[in-house]
């Protein structure tokens, strides 16, 4: 598969020196639901929940780094929450996961994992050879998944050659994945500098991507230190 370059802007380098991030590539066979997958996640939820309650959130290394990153970018982290957040929140308060698809539901799985915000992006959708990772403008379009159009000043973007495709908030309705995915492009944002955790992470995509979506495993590239 041919790698999309993935850069990180000065301005946001300058808000958030330590950032590493990790790019899984990957072809898949989605699907509309996998039993065994939503299986692992329930046992998964169950263990979680024994191990942390709400209060647990604070003391998450990258959850607290990720909400320092919205506020050094110049947004506030608690009315543009970050999906990992959100989604390790949602958990913890005995609340269900939300069902998509297969892709995005095993995204949505490792997030919780590790605590990281991670954008998953069908491939083919994305224009241009270039990602870059900067700071959203005042005014600049955006529409996020499900949420309409989305004020991303101040938060953390990847931008193709066309505009913005992810923000830990939400992702762009243009490139976001669907059943007809064939290609995936997920991207783990370690906003806490702990390259360790964040490859981990992105392994463990890879594992999820080999046993519930038939690919190849694809590759992991590390970017942005």
């Amino acid at each position: 598969m041919k790698h999309k370059q993935i850069i990180v802007s000065e301005k946001l380098r300058s808000a958030c020196p330590v950032f590493v991030g990790a790019a899984v590539y990957a072809e898949l066979v989605n699907t509309d639901y996998s039993p065994e997958l939503w299986a692992d996640i329930e046992d998964f939820v169950r263990k979680y929940r024994e191990c942390y309650d709400i209060s647990s959130i604070k003391r998450m290394p990258s959850v607290e780094a990720t909400r320092q990153a919205y506020r050094r970018c110049g947004k506030d982290p608690s009315r543009y929450r970050p999906s990992g957040e959100a989604l390790v929140r949602r958990v913890l308060q005995g609340k269900e996961l939300y069902h998509v698809d297969t892709a995005v539901d095993l995204v949505n799985l490792a997030s919780i994992a590790y605590g990281y915000s991670i954008g998953g992006f069908d491939y083919d959708k994305i224009e241009g050879d270039v990602l870059e990772l900067g700071i959203g403008r005042e005014g600049e379009p955006y529409e996020g998944i499900g949420r309409g159009m989305l004020n991303i000043c101040g938060l953390p973007v990847y931008r193709d050659s066309v505009g913005g495709i992810g923000t830990p908030t939400s992702d762009n309705e243009r490139t976001k994945m669907s059943l007809k995915t064939t290609r995936i492009l997920a991207l783990v944002n370690g906003y806490d500098g702990n390259r360790d955790n964040v490859m981990a992470c992105a392994s463990y995509i890879q594992t999820l991507l080999r046993k519930y979506a038939m690919s190849d495993g694809g590759e992991v590239v590390e970017f942005g230190q």
